[in-house]
């Protein structure tokens, strides 16, 4: 790998893992996860930990590699996606920042199944739902990741940029199952007070983030229109 794709790499990274870790937020989802998982052995935590960790890998690498592909079926195009994108991650992020109760909320209803802690006969059968989608990787996660992959910049290497944003995804996974086998330990560590101060931090980030994803989103409506109208078929055009 020569210096720039070197380069291009790391900016990949750089945008894509604040983004990921900041909408995911492990840490404050390990608390949620620990309520879900009361009564479960440290054993089945740790494999439970695993599995989730992995469904949220595959679901975050199809995001970031197929999902523009599947939204061009459907004749969306990347400027719209990146729009919309920006949008859903500048909301989430504000609302993470001005009542983060309310969004601990909605995840704690996601993960408990209507108040009950995860207690099914196999307790691989909740790994995937609801604990992996949509508690973990949920709609706003994926969008990021789809807009993420939509977004390399035409002057640097496809590849890597997707290397770049790959190992951001694989490191906010190592993240996830970190702070999943470690829950408990969380728990009493950071406590709730601790988790929304982190929570408020990334959101300030994500939205950031958002606005930047959404802009470039904007801008690339704005070219395709200036180079409408300037092109020599175009009737305004001369």
């Amino acid at each position: 790998m020569n210096i720039a794709a070197a380069k291009s790499t790391l900016a990949a990274f750089l945008l894509a893992f604040p983004a990921l870790f900041s909408i995911v937020n492990p840490f404050g989802a390990a608390l949620i996860f620990a309520q879900a998982t009361a009564g479960r052995s440290q054993t089945e935590i740790m494999g439970l930990s695993r599995l989730v960790s992995f469904y949220s890998f595959m679901l975050l690498m199809v995001s970031l590699w197929f999902g523009s592909m599947v939204l061009s079926l459907f004749g969306i195009t990347v400027n719209a996606l990146r729009v919309a994108g920006g949008l859903v991650v500048a909301v989430r992020a504000w609302d993470l920042l001005n009542s983060p109760e309310n969004v601990e909320a909605q995840k704690e209803k996601q993960a408990l199944q209507d108040g009950r802690t995860v207690m099914a006969a196999n307790w691989a059968d909740s790994a995937f739902f609801p604990l992996a989608m949509p508690f973990t990787v949920g709609p706003g996660t994926i969008a990021v990741a789809i807009a993420l992959g939509s977004g390399a910049p035409h002057d640097q290497s496809f590849i890597a940029y997707g290397i770049g944003i790959s190992l951001a995804a694989i490191g906010v996974v190592a993240l996830i199952w970190a702070a999943y086998s470690s829950s408990e330990k969380m728990v009493s560590m950071l406590g709730v007070t601790g988790t929304r101060i982190v929570s408020r931090l990334a959101a300030l980030v994500l939205l950031c983030i958002g606005v930047q994803i959404l802009a470039a989103g904007a801008q690339g409506f704005i070219t395709d229109i200036w180079a409408n109208l300037n092109h020599p078929s175009s009737p305004r055009a001369g």
